[in-house]
């Protein structure tokens, strides 16, 4: 009995599992049926609206500032090199690297002595050779008294031969007689020649020894010019800067032993490209006087300077491109010779330009608008220049509109967006539109498209605008204004 009982157990759960799958079954089958005989539905998928910042598009006239960087320099730099050799035996309290001098404050001094016993000894050869002019010239005196002598002297001889020949004419005289006044007369002529070649002498003593004076005095400012040398003296206000000499150290000639800046003359040297550089030229082709702003970042206190472009390099410079430009600064508190600065040019003004985020300027050279149902339309811009993170843009009919300051990838003309403006900034107005009649519709149709002067691109634009249900109320006014009705 238990084993029956138990068989006829197994038995009922046998066919009650065997029971609930054939049900299982037919529930799968006929949800299977039911979902292929159902008719296919569209899926309706809703349009995404993206949310963009836009600002309104206003002409103004802006003044572009051009951004090198270069490097500060002074433009008085003095080299203090050693005029002479020698031990330097002095040095001033401010001759250190830094220090501050004045005009005409003596730095250093070198070992005079050697200098000194040369200019002592030129004195000595100068004394000499003023003595020698002085005997010189009482040799002249003697040599002319002495051919006065002479010269008495043939005097004397000639009459005293005249008398001797007269009475030898009378028959007083002897031959002889004759014949001894004759070489007396004839030896003292030569005793005027021999004077005269004293004075000549004597005479050409005076140039020698008035040469060599001149000799003396060059060989004497010579030597003390080479005792000035000896010491070196600051030419103007300045720093030190490059200090090499010590006291005690031995210099040579022409050994440089420090560099002398004024830091109140401070200019700034930078690169700009070709095309840089002709904006800044004037009227007749020159340099401009643009103002200029210099600089320096230290970290959050930002040192600036102000000044102007004074001039450009003469050449380019081998392997190099561009023009090198120099501008004096006014006052640079702070600034040294070296620093590497960013240097801000003011260029001419520029009008007529839009001023946007270089975000709203797309890689094609197009910016994107708010439309009519406030679609995104697309619009040329021409770029005049780059200012930092924004551009300046011209370009017609973009006065007034509103254009999306970020461009994105999922952004393009005829995308439907919500315009928000950017925070702080002014509520934007869009534009009026107005409904117009079929017959005002036709008539500004037919005018512009028989207008010559409007471009194809523009026509096409306003041809476009007049097609759909609203058209901009300043596009309408601005045509019927020159329609005269």
């Amino acid at each position: 009995m238990r084993f029956l009982r138990q068989s006829l157990a197994g038995l009922f759960l046998v066919a009650m599992t065997a029971g609930l799958l054939v049900y299982a079954g037919s529930l799968v089958y006929g949800a299977v049926q039911a979902r292929l005989s159902e008719e296919p539905r569209p899926n309706r998928s809703r349009e995404r609206i993206f949310s963009v910042t836009v600002l309104p598009a206003e002409i103004q006239s802006v003044a572009p500032i051009l951004t090198a960087f270069g490097q500060i320099e002074s433009a008085r730099t003095l080299d203090l090199r050693a005029g002479a050799s020698g031990t330097v035996l002095e040095l001033s309290e401010n001759f250190t690297e830094g220090g501050n001098v004045d005009a005409g404050e003596r730095l250093l001094l070198i070992d005079p002595a050697e200098a000194q016993s040369a200019l002592d000894r030129a004195g000595s050869d100068l004394s000499d050779a003023e003595l020698e002019v002085r005997e010189a010239a009482r040799a002249i005196g003697l040599a002319q008294d002495e051919l006065d002598a002479a010269r008495e002297q043939v005097a004397l001889r000639e009459k005293a031969f005249a008398r001797q020949e007269d009475l030898a004419k009378r028959g007083v005289g002897t031959a002889a007689t004759v014949e001894s006044a004759e070489l007396a007369a004839s030896s003292a002529r030569q005793s005027v020649l021999a004077r005269r070649q004293a004075l000549a002498q004597a005479e050409a003593r005076v140039e020698q020894a008035t040469t060599r004076i001149a000799r003396a005095k060059l060989a004497k400012a010579d030597a003390l010019r080479r005792l000035e040398d000896t010491a070196i003296f600051a030419e103007f206000d300045g720093a030190l800067t490059e200090v090499t000499a010590s006291r005690g150290s031995l210099v040579s000639a022409n050994e440089r032993l420090a560099r002398l800046i004024d830091p109140n003359a401070l200019e700034v040297s930078f690169r700009l490209s070709t095309a840089q550089y002709a904006r800044l030229l004037d009227e007749q082709g020159g340099l401009s006087d643009a103002p200029v702003s210099v600089v320096l970042d230290v970290f959050g206190a930002d040192l600036i300077a102000t000044g102007k472009l004074s001039r450009d390099s003469a050449s380019v410079g081998e392997g190099q491109s561009g023009r090198l430009v120099f501008a004096t600064l006014d006052k640079a508190p702070g600034f040294k010779p070296g620093d590497f600065v960013r240097v801000e040019v003011t260029e001419p003004e520029i009008g007529g330009v839009i001023r946007l985020p270089a975000t709203a300027l797309g890689a094609d050279g197009n910016v994107l608008l708010i439309g009519a149902e406030d679609r995104l339309e697309a619009m040329a811009a021409t770029l005049v220049r780059r200012q930092g993170d924004d551009v300046l843009v011209r370009a017609r009919g973009l006065r007034g509109r509103n254009v999306v300051s970020a461009r994105t990838p999922l952004l393009g003309a005829g995308i439907k967006v919500k315009p928000l403006t950017a925070e702080g900034a002014t509520k934007i107005e869009e534009p009026e539109m107005l409904e117009l009649s079929e017959e005002r519709r036709a008539k500004i149709r037919a005018f512009v498209e028989a207008n010559k002067r409007i471009p194809d691109e523009a026509k096409a634009r306003i041809l476009s605008q007049l097609d759909k249900p609203k058209v901009p109320a300043q596009m309408v006014q601005r045509i019927e204004g020159r329609m005269g009705g």
